[in-house]
């Protein structure tokens, strides 16, 4: 450790300088890292080590495997058949749509792992459904919005392989599974909040579609969630790993979408290969450049300073966990997700360990403060597009959008300070 003000200082700085002046935040990192090592006579190709080094795991593999099956499922008419499917469920509630919207982000969750996917798709059938049955545009935005947090907890979600990777190996699969509770936990607050809303603003039902093509409704959206299924099946029975279950996602995604449902031709599977290339890419490159800086700051002893200073604050578990929440829940609104895993992971998990949280636990905690994060501004990439979705200006969505983050912080704090919540799945099937 070489606890250098100065350098701290050039670092942070740096970063926060290029953040303000609107630099792409993968470069702003690298930068960043780039800056304090020329300050510190530090030879560059360390910085450069340390990018390619993050990126040395193969349990990264399953990332562009996961991407690929959403964006293929994402291009087909998975989404309306979620939405009918959900409908089934919950549509004859008082708030049908409102209820619908949370539970078909439910099951998309289970399909694409990704908030941003789960706005574009889902988005654009249910923001302007909702407005023709008398929803206001913002709160139909703030709740798409919202909903979709549910795919960075729902398993399979690539950001727990990015946590599992940074951790030291946390076990892909019990990350997986102990997002799933937290994730339906959410997605009901979310509907008990939309029902109060449909109570008093009258809100409708939806029609009952009768029983013949109930059925086959429930038939095609069965298929539909049938990947996540497998992938969840899979990884508890032992029969195949998580990046395993990725490969097995592009099989079945494929099959479902191209031969089997035949909602889009084979040709555009050539657009679909170069839009999840480039998603990688850039996901990819975040890892990079912020394994960089994560290393930078912890060769600054920066991660151990903040550690003291937290543990200093308190002896109470609780009032730490809750100074963790708060600090995450501020990353989450300046950082993207990816580079935010990756830099606080090795700053609060040492927190975490003392204060006698299971790593994994932990995991379910900085997705979630992060994945809300996802829908807050500045840097809310779920809510920009929701509102570029729904043609709205972010400050139109804002007052609606309060009323969906209460019960979200309070879903978070539930996780955070019950952990049987969040271990209750891995510790039944996976001991």
């Amino acid at each position: 450790m070489n606890f250098d003000p100065i350098a701290i200082t050039i670092l942070l700085g740096t970063f926060a300088l290029l953040i303000m002046i609107r630099t792409p935040i993968a470069f702003a990192l690298g930068i960043a890292a780039v800056a304090a090592a020329l300050y510190l006579e530090l030879p560059l190709l360390i910085v450069a080590q340390r990018m390619v080094s993050g990126l040395e795991s193969i349990s990264l593999i399953a990332i562009p495997f996961f991407i690929l099956a959403g964006q293929i499922m994402s291009e087909g008419r998975i989404a309306e058949r979620l939405v009918n499917l959900a409908s089934l469920f919950v549509g004859r509630i008082r708030g049908g749509l409102a209820m619908i919207n949370c539970v078909d982000s439910m099951f998309f969750g289970g399909i694409s792992g990704s908030a941003v996917a789960d706005v574009s798709s889902l988005g654009s059938v249910m923001i302007p459904a909702m407005q023709r049955k008398g929803y206001t545009k913002d709160f139909a935005i703030a709740l798409t919005v919202t909903t979709a947090v549910q795919a960075v907890l729902i398993p399979p979600s690539h950001n727990m392989i990015i946590y599992s990777l940074v951790s030291g190996g946390v076990s892909v699969g019990k990350l997986f599974l102990a997002g799933a509770l937290p994730g339906f936990l959410l997605g009901l607050a979310l509907m008990v909040a939309s029902y109060i809303l449909a109570v008093k603003y009258n809100f409708p039902r939806e029609e009952w579609v009768g029983f013949r093509k109930a059925v086959k409704i429930f038939l095609d959206g069965l298929l539909s969630v049938g990947v996540a299924i497998l992938i969840m099946g899979g990884i508890i029975s032992g029969f195949f790993t998580a990046s395993e279950s990725a490969a097995i996602a592009v099989l079945y995604a494929f099959v479902l979408t191209f031969f089997v449902y035949r909602d889009i031709p084979l040709r555009r599977f050539g657009k679909i290969l170069k839009d999840s290339v480039n998603t990688v890419a850039m996901v990819f490159l975040l890892i990079g450049t912020s394994s960089a800086f994560g290393w930078m700051m912890t060769y600054l002893g920066v991660p151990g300073a903040i550690a003291n200073w937290m543990l200093s604050l308190s002896n109470n578990k609780y009032v730490i966990l809750t100074l963790i929440n708060l600090f995450l829940l501020f990353i989450g609104m300046i950082m993207d997700m990816a580079p935010a895993i990756v830099i606080c992971t090795p700053i609060l998990l040492p927190i975490a360990n003392q204060l006698g949280v299971d790593p994994v636990h932990f995991g379910v905690i900085l997705m979630f403060n992060l994945g809300i994060g996802l829908c807050t501004p500045p840097v809310g990439n779920a809510l920009f597009v929701g509102c570029a979705v729904g043609k709205a200006k972010m400050e139109e969505v804002f007052k609606p959008l309060m009323v969906c983050y209460l019960p979200m912080i309070v879903i978070l704090f539930v996780i955070t300070f019950f952990p049987d919540i969040a271990m209750l799945l891995p510790r039944l099937f996976m001991k």
